[in-house]
């Protein structure tokens, strides 16, 4: 009987799916549970602060697939990482992922849209209330003993403002939507010309100049990178409030602490951060901000969904198949995509 030469023997596929979405359930019926009965394993990696490609290279050692947070995956990532084959990202934002790196590796990045605009719209509302209406500042005052509810510390208003919308999206229109019932007059600057009488349509140095709120609903892109920087933030009144809960890295972070020390700009509240978790940042220090850890778009509902879609993209590609919510369609043109499970390939795929 003939025997087969070691060199003819196929390695194993890959199994192992690192999830650094924080508190992902190894036993749910639609996550851990479904992962195991695609023949996968989860290996849980929770990111709960900052961190380094490094440290991502050593996390993705083998793992065919990847359930993840914010994490960077630069090119050299996506490099030492040979087996991947889909990022399943727990949100929409792709800012922290080589789209281009991965596609050409044949790795296939997925979001969740649809998910959690209503949970991120509530947020800014949310904000906007906890900033004009001062909830933080006399909070923390009521803790200590005050009292202060008049002359210098007395709150404003939002109802008959005028709020700026930068971005009109999905989240931006349900922003819009719940600003409704406060009867503000709302300006919007966006790419594509919104189709909606309730709004005000302007580029967007009118829209600074106008508004007493400015609310950030753009992606991170190269374009948009610092697109609120020191002539934009110039542009908005001493009294206005800046609303951030798109990215960190669309506003020039040095720019806006200056002008909020300076009672250039009256009040801030934001999300998200230059650098996450922001322990470094002057912003902490200032009684006119208003912060949160990066939870806009995170309630129970939101994250059930956004990990079960992301669960489910992961097992749609071992299998073969093309996921729903491609970042990058492109990589289906990839040999990688040939239509053969995963399972059925040898680990260089």
């Amino acid at each position: 009987m003939a025997t087969a030469h070691p060199h003819d023997r196929q390695e194993p596929a890959p199994r192992d799916v690192v999830v650094t979405w924080p508190d992902y359930d190894p036993d749910g019926e639609h996550l851990g549970r479904a992962l195991r009965r695609a023949g996968l394993t989860p290996r849980l990696e929770a990111k709960r602060g900052a961190r380094s490609a490094s440290q991502m290279c050593a996390l993705l050692a083998g793992a065919v697939a990847a359930i993840v947070s914010t994490d960077p995956f630069d090119a050299a990532v996506l490099a030492a990482s040979p087996a991947l084959r889909v990022i399943a990202r727990v949100g929409v934002g792709v800012d922290s992922i080589d789209l281009d790196a991965a596609t050409a590796r044949g790795v296939a990045v997925t979001v969740t849209p649809g998910a959690n605009e209503a949970t991120v719209a509530d947020h800014t509302v949310a904000l906007m209330l906890a900033a004009v209406r001062r909830i933080c500042e006399h909070d923390g005052a009521v803790r200590q003993g005050g009292w202060n509810r008049t002359g210098q510390h007395t709150p404003w208003l939002l109802c008959g403002s005028t709020v700026g919308l930068v971005g009109f999206g999905q989240i931006g229109r349900a922003v819009a939507r719940r600003l409704a019932g406060f009867d503000v007059r709302v300006l919007v600057t966006d790419p594509i010309a919104p189709r909606d009488r309730a709004v005000e349509a302007m580029d967007l140095d009118a829209l600074l100049a106008q508004s007493d709120i400015v609310s950030l609903h753009a992606p991170l892109l190269p374009s948009t990178r610092r697109l609120i920087g020191a002539r934009e933030l110039a542009l908005m009144r001493a009294s206005a409030v800046l609303v951030n809960t798109a990215r960190g890295g669309v506003v020039d972070e040095d720019a806006l602490v200056h002008a909020l020390e300076r009672g250039l700009l009256r009040a801030a509240a934001l999300d998200v951060f230059a650098e996450e978790p922001p322990r470094r940042s002057r912003l902490l220090a200032l009684p006119n901000v208003v912060l949160s850890p990066h939870n806009a778009g995170l309630s129970i509902p939101s994250i059930e969904e956004m990990t079960r879609r992301a669960t489910s993209s992961v097992i749609e590609v071992v299998r073969g198949r093309a996921p729903e919510h491609l970042a990058n369609p492109q990589v289906l043109e990839h040999a990688a995509f040939s239509g053969a499970p995963l399972a059925a390939r040898g680990a260089g795929g």
